[in-house]
């Protein structure tokens, strides 16, 4: 199992509640903000498709595509998701015009969750978002598994959402007993 972290602050709100969720299971952390992962220069359409780009990309989504369950966890920037994550999935089209593996293959049936957290509303604002996502889940052919969002907008605060908290350990709960 791996979470993507997409926040930009340290220990963030979403990370604490990715962190709930993940509690005593074995996972492998990839923290966006620590790699080097350029925007996407769009070549779908040129002849010979996408050039390389000498950042941490590739080995970011080989980590991915080894990953049996996968769980998105980015802040609610602007009602979407950060710029970290946004780059991330962008370079995703990269990926699929790429001759040296199957993505979608390896992506299709992988079960995905998403955790969001937000300010005010974000119980509300943020379910354009899930939306988002479930989307790009459906078009890779993944299984959007749940999302949690929590209320948190300054360090820590979500712990002070005690609905997300137990959705948290819910899942948790669930995710151990998959083995």
């Amino acid at each position: 199992m791996s979470v993507i972290l997409g926040s930009s602050r340290e220990n963030g709100n979403s990370e604490t509640l990715a962190r709930r969720v993940c509690e005593g299971i074995d996972v492998e952390w990839i923290t966006l903000s620590e790699k080097n992962i350029h925007p996407i220069v769009d070549q779908r359409h040129t002849e010979n498709g996408f050039d390389p780009v000498d950042d941490d990309y590739e080995d970011v989504i080989q980590q991915v595509m080894d990953s049996d369950i996968l769980i998105f966890s980015t802040p609610l920037y602007w009602y979407g998701m950060s710029g970290h994550m946004k780059n991330f999935v962008d370079r995703w089209s990269q990926s699929l015009r790429n001759t040296a593996y199957d993505f979608k293959g390896k992506m299709k049936g992988k079960p995905a969750y998403v955790i969001i957290s937000g300010g005010e509303s974000a119980k509300i604002k943020g379910l354009p978002l899930v939306q988002q996502f479930q989307y790009i889940f459906e078009f890779m052919n993944m299984k959007f598994a749940g999302y949690i969002i929590g209320r948190g907008s300054k360090p820590g605060e979500v712990l002070n959402d005690e609905v997300a908290l137990q959705e948290a350990d819910h899942l948790n709960r669930m995710l151990k007993s998959r083995g």
